[in-house]
């Protein structure tokens, strides 16, 4: 049985890169040279054919100067790399740019690769979570090509494979973790779907750079039941908390009381400020204020008025 376990870059040839595997740890029999189709052996009759549609197509090009010179001359931006292809095999010295470089145009044919970080929202995938809960979580993925020419011989469509392994690879991560994990542990959660989705597209040349976690949405009546026991929890703190404020006040008034009683003029200077915070607003309550002296001499009279009559 045959399998191609974790494959490193070898030294390139000048027929193109080449990739070697190291030895299964399960004891099984690897392979030990991988190489592109380019690295396959041409057969002389093709590499006679190839030598003579090269030199003629350079024939053609000489005859043809200086018009030819504006085909042969092509330009790629600081951004970008072109990999050029003679004869559909992979030119050696591997990308061109950035700046001027030079192709047949007969016999050659180049692609550009933007190096720029690129970023694709991942559709909301609906994913049950450990705990037994469907929630839709939406992501967002940044990368960026890390190697122009693998890009191209390795993958189709690099941009196009890695959404769709950034999908697979963001529901078997999220389908191991529990609902509060995923809302507390955001962070935890893209870090290690990033280093999964680098290491699965390195072999393409793309390098992950960042995975964030955009949107994670749960069902309406589980919103429901959360709002409902935040309310609950709010609503118990805020009568913690008065009560707590009501003590505090009544351990504040009983000693103001008890100082107030030790000094009459205290229990004046609190007469005239409840006077004066009664006049400041605005109302139509008229109050006369009345003399504590006045008050005490008329509760004495009143005792020796009572006591006279017992006598």
């Amino acid at each position: 049985m045959l399998r191609v376990d974790s494959m490193k870059q070898g030294p390139q040839s000048e027929k193109g890169p080449r990739w070697k595997s190291q030895t299964s740890r399960h004891g099984w029999k690897t392979v030990q040279d991988v190489t592109f189709f380019a690295d396959q052996p041409v057969t002389g009759n093709l590499q006679f054919c190839g030598f003579v549609l090269t030199l003629l197509s350079y024939v053609v090009i000489f005859v043809t100067l200086p018009i030819s010179a504006f085909f042969c001359i092509k330009i790629v931006q600081e951004y970008e790399r072109a990999v050029i292809f003679r004869l559909g095999r992979l030119l050696p010295g591997g990308a061109r740019g950035p700046g001027l470089f030079l192709v047949n145009p007969c016999i050659d044919s180049y692609r550009k690769v933007d190096l720029r970080t690129l970023s694709f929202d991942v559709p909301p995938q609906e994913i049950l979570s450990k705990d037994s809960v469907t929630v839709a979580v939406e992501v967002v993925v940044y990368f960026r090509i890390s190697n122009a020419t693998i890009s191209v011989t390795n993958v189709e469509d690099s941009s196009r494979s890695t959404k769709l392994l950034a999908q697979t690879t963001m529901r078997n991560i999220l389908g191991t973790k529990t609902l509060a994990q995923m809302l507390s542990d955001r962070e935890i959660i893209s870090l290690q779907i990033q280093e999964t989705l680098d290491e699965a597209t390195y072999p393409w040349g793309v390098k992950v750079e960042r995975v964030e976690i955009k949107d994670v949405r749960l069902p309406v009546q589980l919103q429901r039941a959360m709002a409902a026991e935040a309310e609950a929890t709010r609503e118990a703190r805020a009568k913690v908390i008065a009560a707590e404020g009501e003590q505090l006040a009544s351990k504040a008034l009983s000693e103001a009381a008890s100082v107030i009683s030790q000094s009459p003029s205290a229990i004046h200077l609190a007469f005239l400020q409840t006077l004066n915070g009664i006049s400041a607003e605005k109302n139509q309550t008229i109050v006369l204020p009345i003399p504590i002296e006045l008050i005490k001499a008329l509760k004495k009279w009143q005792r020796g008025k009572s006591t006279q009559k017992i006598a």
